[in-house]
């Protein structure tokens, strides 16, 4: 089974981040407010980006990772600008 990691445009300009092994059922629980929480209260619009797993543990992992990215860390990832990701990715010191 293929394993999903996405992220989704809210109704509230948020993205909501997570996984799921069906794409197109889980939006469309999310849009029913049968899903999370934040997409209850913030409808999703649109699958924005998704990366595929072989197993769920490797899907929730990469979830993880992404949820505390910057609004401009993940909006690169979703551009697929590898160059903008790099350079929010670097310490400040």
């Amino acid at each position: 089974m293929t394993w999903f990691v996405y992220i989704l445009a809210c109704s509230n300009h948020s993205y909501y981040i997570g996984h799921t092994h069906d794409l197109s059922a889980r939006l469309s629980l999310h849009q029913h407010k049968k899903g999370a929480q934040h997409t209850a209260q913030n409808t999703p619009s649109a699958i924005l980006y998704h990366e595929s797993f072989t197993t769920e543990l490797l899907a929730i992992r990469r979830e993880r990772q992404l949820k505390p990215w910057s609004r401009a860390k993940k909006e690169a990832l979703i551009a697929g600008d590898k160059d903008r990701l790099h350079e929010l990715g670097k310490s400040r010191d």
